[in-house]
């Protein structure tokens, strides 16, 4: 019994020692997505980084053998301060005062990639009606998708063609979006402009490329931010699937580049159920990918997620309502 003991403890111990490099290696690399855009892919997966070398400092403190307790608490520790120095700053980073749920001028927003092979479109067309949003935005849209939608309500739609629609209750006084002058690649996007009653606003949809593909996603992001400078900020909603998190640098970057605050945080949204190629079942979304931008006019009333629907994300709600 004592050799198995030992022998047990010993295998712990070397799972924990792998366990803490592993984490801390991956952070401490992650911190290079700052200059090079293949590297930032592995900030997505702080969270993952952080709790794993959380674990090891408990274990470090707990249970650890006290000759190797120095060890594990270092090797923890550096995986802890990495992996959360990229994830803290979401949790932390300072938002506009919030309306009540009773402020005037409110204005529901849908944001939702609906899912190329989403097979349940019905369900999922009855389910964003039954919300009763002013405003819909659609990533990986469909004519089936449209069309489930409108024989449910008559919206407008932008763009009813392209793999970004947006629906809304409002006609729209103004589409399309002004060309850049340079060869960037553009994502998917589609704009509406709109009267309401407190006012003109402007409502831009677009999708990003998988954070794989990091240098493409960073040059999709500074053609998106050139084309939103062309129109007024304060009234400006930006809803998509970004397909990068709150703790990637090309998202913090693209929050300064914007000029609008970001609404949603670290707000998990994918995948919802399944991931998207694999067909791996997972029990809860560990990416928040789906964001919502707006600019100074419009305050935060309440931003929440949707429910599991037909697609590999969840769609997320926001309410906001017009700054006085």
């Amino acid at each position: 019994m004592g050799f198995l003991r030992v022998a047990i403890s010993g295998l712990v111990a070397g799972l924990m020692f792998a366990q803490g490099l592993a984490c801390a290696v991956a952070a401490l690399i992650a911190q290079g997505g700052r200059i090079r855009p293949s590297l930032d892919i592995l900030t997505h997966f702080a969270p993952f980084w952080l709790a794993g070398a959380l674990v090891v400092v408990a274990y470090a403190l707990l249970l650890a053998p006290r000759p190797l307790r120095t060890i594990f608490l270092t090797l923890g520790g550096m995986g802890v301060i990495a992996a959360g120095s990229l994830v803290l700053p979401e949790y932390v980073r300072p938002m506009s005062p919030r309306a009540p749920a009773s402020a005037p001028y409110q204005l529901k927003l849908i944001q939702f990639n609906v899912w190329g092979r989403n097979n349940d479109l019905s369900d999922t067309a009855q389910w964003i009606v039954d919300q009763d949003p002013d405003v819909v935005v659609i990533e990986e849209a469909t004519p089936a998708i449209r069309d489930a939608i409108l024989q449910r309500r008559a919206y407008h739609v932008v763009c009813g063609k392209c793999q970004v629609m947006i629906f809304s209750k409002l006609p729209t006084i103004d589409s399309g979006v002004v060309d850049t002058p340079h060869g960037l690649p553009r994502p998917p996007i589609a704009r509406g402009a709109y009267r309401g009653a407190s006012g003109d606003f402007t409502v831009v949809g677009a999708h990003y490329t998988w954070p794989t593909k990091g240098s493409l996603q960073q040059q999709q992001g500074q053609r998106l931010a050139w084309i939103l400078d062309q129109y007024p900020k304060d009234p400006m909603i930006l809803a998509g699937d970004f397909n990068s998190t709150p703790w990637s640098f090309s998202r913090r970057r693209e929050d300064r580049m914007f000029g609008l605050e970001r609404r949603t945080r670290a707000l998990f949204s994918w995948p919802a159920g399944e991931v998207s190629r694999e067909r791996v079942k997972v029990p809860f979304p560990f990416l928040p990918i789906d964001h919502v931008y707006a600019g100074k006019a419009w305050r935060t009333v309440s931003v929440k997620r949707g429910p599991r629907l037909g697609s590999d994300h969840y769609p997320v709600i926001v309410t906001l309502a017009r700054a006085s």
